[in-house]
């Protein structure tokens, strides 16, 4: 069996996207990885990239100088007890949400090298938005290889460990909070008398091309808003709405809201 560069542990909707951004960006041949996972659907969709199927965990792990761990949290234990004999010294990144590095490190009982991350779920569009704990123990040329996996799929960002839930609350489920502002905007233009499905293109597009607006020439959000408001004009009786509506302190909220959640599972997880 050859050395392969990269190996999936658990091939589902985000690793699958993430092997996807790999492949199609060229960033390893697919030949340089391996995959194990139960599941039939996700076996086929590997090998429709062309990555090799591993016959069991003890195959992946020896076989591959990289680990991505992409299970469910409750199964997560049991995983790394299986395979922890097989990780001595590698590096493992881990895209489970509510376990922190440490725990994954004392659950697989082996000198393992752990980079947490936070994917979202635009990177199964290539536009995701990946967060990488800085508390790691990768070494320089690991983070590097680790970035450019995940940029395959949208941007990086590190933050410390402590910060995770923040992010969670924000990237993770900041689509779901984007989606539904996507669905009022297109809803009031319904009730003027917009056409549903005109009504919801444009109101995608318009979120998409203000965010594009934000990275590309880093302007203020709020810059960004006094520009399109005109003195006495129709955007600002509609920003005027918003705000008597609540509308920032509601998100506000729904950060911390979530963030707290995110904290709170964590604990429970990892009893």
């Amino acid at each position: 069996m050859s050395k392969k560069k990269l190996g999936f542990i658990g091939c589902g909707n985000m690793s699958g996207a993430i092997l996807d951004g790999i492949v199609d960006s060229g960033v390893l041949e697919a030949s340089a990885m391996i995959v194990f996972d139960i599941n039939e659907k996700a076996k086929n969709h590997a090998r429709e990239k062309g990555v090799e199927i591993a016959a069991d965990l003890a195959e992946v792990c020896s076989t591959s100088e990289m680990i991505l761990l992409g299970v469910k949290p409750n199964i997560t234990k049991a995983v790394l007890n299986e395979i922890g004999q097989y990780l001595d010294g590698k590096p493992l990144i881990s895209i489970v949400a509510g376990i922190s590095g440490d725990t994954l490190s004392q659950w697989a009982n082996a000198n393992i090298r752990v980079l947490r991350t936070m994917p979202n779920a635009p990177a199964m569009v290539g536009a995701g938005a990946t967060v990488f704990c800085s508390d790691t123990t990768f070494t320089e040329e690991e983070k590097r290889e680790a970035e450019k996996i995940f940029e395959s799929v949208g941007i990086v960002e590190w933050v410390p460990e402590k910060l995770i839930d923040a992010v969670t609350g924000l990237s993770g489920g900041g689509p779901a909070y984007a989606a539904m502002f996507i669905e009022a905007l297109t809803d009031g233009a319904v009730l003027e008398g917009l056409p549903r499905v005109t009504a919801y293109r444009l109101a995608a597009q318009t979120v998409l091309g203000a965010a594009k607006m934000i990275l590309d020439t880093e302007i203020h959000p709020g810059a960004l808003k006094d520009m399109v408001c005109s003195p006495g004009g129709t955007t600002i009786e509609g920003v005027k709405a918003l705000e008597d509506g609540g509308m920032r302190s509601a998100v506000i909220q729904s950060i911390l809201s979530s963030s707290n959640k995110s904290r709170n599972l964590g604990k429970l997880i990892e009893k």
